[in-house]
């Protein structure tokens, strides 16, 4: 067996895969309202002026609707973009999401080519993805690195979101990878 943080992170992906897979989609729809809902309680949110959201993937807990609710109450919002020519993702604000957002990389909604990015550092608060999350704050993402490399230049609260099944004991970190400063589930908000 590989015991290597590598071959523990690829076992650790594996597992929590495979819980989620198992969530059922009305659950899915059930709980990601649950979280939104939550979310739009914390003072961390209500009071971020700009903030990086994502677009999610199927598996992931569904935040899409938070990008219309932040535009609506002033928040200035970007999306990651990724960037082909340096191999990483980067921030770019979006105003309308018909109209600034369009399917990239990977087949994922991120801004349109025409938008510029923004400075990382000016922005009050992200929420993260990623596959596993501890109580720690230590994130396991999908393993390129490109999340760890856009979180390194983040000022601002940086939010896990996940499942609650995506919880675990803890996440083995090498030297690259960023913490996140809290997370959000469909039943709680860990400050961290």
């Amino acid at each position: 067996m590989d015991l290597s943080i590598r071959g523990l992170k690829a076992r650790l992906r594996e597992e929590v895969r495979a819980r989620v897979t198992g969530i059922a989609e009305d659950v899915r729809r059930e709980v990601s309202s649950k979280a939104r809902a939550l979310l739009a309680r914390q003072a961390a949110w209500q009071k971020a002026g700009s903030v990086l959201l994502f677009a999610p993937l199927k598996n992931e807990l569904d935040i899409w609707p938070l990008l219309e609710d932040a535009l609506k109450a002033g928040k200035s919002v970007a999306l990651p973009r990724f960037q082909e020519s340096a191999g990483r993702y980067e921030a770019c604000q979006i105003t309308h999401l018909e109209r600034d957002v369009e399917l990239g990389r990977y087949g994922i909604r991120e801004p349109a080519k025409s938008l510029q990015p923004v400075q990382l550092n000016r922005l009050d608060f992200a929420l993260v993805p990623g596959v596993a999350f501890d109580l720690h704050g230590r994130r396991l993402g999908r393993g390129k690195g490109y999340y760890d490399v856009l979180l390194a230049g983040m000022l601002g609260k940086t939010c896990g979101v996940a499942f609650d099944e995506q919880i675990v004991r803890e996440v083995p970190v090498e030297p690259h990878d960023s913490d996140v400063n809290c997370i959000l589930t469909p039943t709680r908000w860990i400050e961290l």
